[in-house]
């Protein structure tokens, strides 16, 4: 099996970036429908609060696109397609249920990360105690402490860009319903999740690269690479989720119910 999985990745490795970019987002509306269908809003919440905690650890890994002449960490499809749920959230099930799909997907990764700093926490075995049966897990530690230490700058901007962009993504697809009503589903899709995105990318990136930094960058540096420099990627995945919350308004949540 590790022979499989490592088989795989080493092809998918020769793949353009671009084109694992498609087979993700393809995936994330493939499994926000499917939650949906057959789990409802129950389905929906789990959805946001693993997208949420896989983003977080996808931001890690910065890949070079042949569209930008320098590496973009990934994570952008994961955070945007939690908007997609969100507004699927807020059409059918109604505007409280969309902000506990936010809050969903805030307490999944505050919790992910607390039972990882209790897991580094542990003493790793030294080789005196894992002896040869436990050396495999001899390295594990480290490779865990590199992923998942927090770093609490990055932690804190994350966080409230989430809360403050999700929260007005809620309430501005709310405040767009009621003035078209069952008319313009696509508007108030694009036009809420286009703002919302905007939000997240400036808070973010202003508290993470500027306010909450060691080593500040200039203004015009963090807005040209990092606010605006993936916000037209952010831009494409509204446009292309348009079809999917028709596809979820049609394609709806039937209750299983014992005969």
């Amino acid at each position: 099996m590790d022979y499989l999985a490592e088989a795989l990745i080493t092809n998918m490795n020769t793949w353009p970036p671009e084109c694992l970019w498609i087979v993700m987002l393809c995936s994330c509306f493939v499994a926000i429908l499917c939650f949906n269908r057959f789990y409802g809003p129950g389905g929906l919440y789990a959805y946001i609060a693993v997208a949420i905690v896989i983003a977080n650890i996808q931001v890690l890994k910065a890949v070079q696109f042949s569209l930008y002449p320098e590496p973009v960490a990934l994570g952008t499809i994961l955070f945007s397609s939690s908007y997609l749920a969100t507004d699927i959230l807020g059409e059918h099930y109604g505007v409280q249920a969309a902000k506990r799909g936010v809050f969903m997907g805030l307490f999944a990764h505050l919790f992910f990360s607390f039972m990882m700093l209790l897991t580094l926490g542990f003493s790793p075995l030294t080789a005196a105690q894992a002896g040869e049966n436990m050396a495999w897990a001899l390295p594990f530690h480290g490779h865990i402490a590199a992923l998942f230490t927090l770093q609490f700058s990055l932690f804190f901007a994350g966080m409230l860009a989430y809360i403050m962009s999700q929260f007005y993504d809620v309430w501005f697809y709310s405040w767009l319903k009621k003035r078209t009503g069952e008319k313009r589903l696509w508007l108030r899709n694009n036009l809420s999740t286009m703002v919302s995105a905007l939000i997240d990318n400036t808070v973010f990136s202003v508290l993470a690269w500027i306010v909450l930094s060691s080593n500040p960058l200039p203004f015009m540096t963090v807005l040209g690479t990092y606010i605006l420099g993936t916000y037209w990627l952010r831009l494409i995945i509204a446009v292309l989720d348009t079809p999917i919350i028709y596809l979820a308004k049609k394609w709806k949540y039937v209750e299983l119910r014992n005969n």
